[in-house]
């Protein structure tokens, strides 16, 4: 098969969608894959170590389009990328369709067939492609909220974890999955008081086995939320429904009720956001401040550390990407519905019934689609 790896342009992307280790295992099958000049270079990966690999470099993404059977990106096309996808051309990147019905149509009209990085499931249920993004995100969430609360940030000048004599900054965690764990784990490491809220009780006594009383588990409600959110330095929103819009659990009456100079971190933003008073922002430009309260919503927090980002998805990526290349995709989903599940758009019609929810549209299963 041959693939293709264009460069990102989404603004301050610089991850890319191969390493030249991932390149390497896909030329050693016997695929061809090209790489668009100067991908990997904000990812501190040059053409000569792709060209080492056994990739052919070329000058435009036009031309990537133009042959590859199969694109690997990291983000979700742009507007300038919508007419260089064609169709039975294969996409496979993370795509985040619930709030953005543009690309969706876009995406259907090309008759391409994408499939979502963020959609792929395990045999526990899990996310293991989201999962190493999620897991950056996370470490980074802590980092972002801790400059947030910085007074030259618009912050109340508070230290996260505090000094000998000061109390520490107290942080609550909305979702303890991937994302909240990696958080709790920063900020427990930097000493800050911490809250974890979540619906799930096996999940919240897995936290509590692990960290005892240096972590606080409540079960996620409305009241839990408003006593937690109100008393917080820092808020970050941790939760996902996979392929769907995050839920809104954080109203603007709760911001309205936390400290001046508190800060939230919405790592739920590629999904809409979990906050009532969040909208997208960009590395560029991170943050806002609503009614005195800090804003950091940047909608692809993993590429702000794109060298370690690019090296962990590809790790998560490569194996479906070798049997998508061996099997061809029908074959490689019609064996395993894991892979399947990340199946979004095929031949012009949505596939993922959390996408076409969010639509309000209807669905083919992804298994009927593709034939199975």
């Amino acid at each position: 098969m041959k693939i293709g790896v264009p460069k990102e342009i989404k603004p301050q992307e610089a991850r890319v969608g191969l390493t030249p280790a991932g390149v390497r295992e896909l030329v050693n099958r016997g695929h061809a894959v090209e790489v668009e000049s100067g991908a990997g270079v904000g990812a501190g990966l040059l053409d000569e170590e792709y060209v080492r690999a056994g990739a052919a470099i070329v000058e435009s993404a036009e031309a990537v389009f133009e042959t590859a059977e199969l694109i690997v990106k990291v983000k979700e096309p742009q507007p300038s990328e919508y007419g260089l996808i064609r169709r039975g051309q294969i996409l496979y990147t993370y795509l985040h369709l619930a709030p953005d019905p543009k690309l969706t149509r876009a995406l259907q009209d090309s008759g391409c067939t994408a499939i979502a990085y963020e959609t792929v499931t395990d045999h526990q249920g899990g996310l293991p492609l989201l999962a190493p993004m999620s897991e950056v995100a996370g470490r980074l969430s802590v980092q972002a909220g801790a400059v947030s609360l910085e007074r030259i940030h618009g912050g109340s000048g508070t230290l996260l974890g505090g000094v000998p004599g000061v109390a520490s900054a107290s942080t609550v965690i909305i979702g303890g999955g991937v994302v909240g764990r990696n958080a709790m784990q920063m900020a427990l490491g930097l000493s800050a008081r911490v809250t974890v809220l979540d619906r799930s009780l096996p999940r919240l006594r897995e936290i509590d086995a692990l960290y005892g009383g240096h972590v606080q588990t409540l079960y996620s409600n409305i009241e839990n939320l408003e006593t937690s959110i109100r008393d917080a330095d820092l808020v970050i929103g941790a939760v996902l429904i996979p392929g769907a819009s995050a839920p809104r659990l954080v109203s603007r009456r709760m911001i309205e009720s936390m400290r001046p100079g508190s800060a939230v971190v919405d790592v739920a933003i590629d999904q809409g956001g979990c906050f009532e008073t969040s909208r997208a922002t960009t590395h560029a430009e991170p943050r806002f401040r609503v009614d005195g309260v800090v804003h950091y919503c940047v909608t692809n927090i993993p590429g702000a550390v794109p060298r370690t980002s690019t090296h962990a998805l590809t790790n998560a990526t490569l194996p479906h990407l070798l049997r998508i290349a061996d099997l061809g995709f029908k074959a490689a989903m019609q064996a395993d519905s894991n892979l399947a599940n990340g199946l979004n758009i095929h031949d012009g019609e949505i596939t993922h019934p959390e996408v076409a929810r969010s639509m309000g549209a209807d669905h083919r299963p992804a298994q009927e689609a593709i034939g199975a």
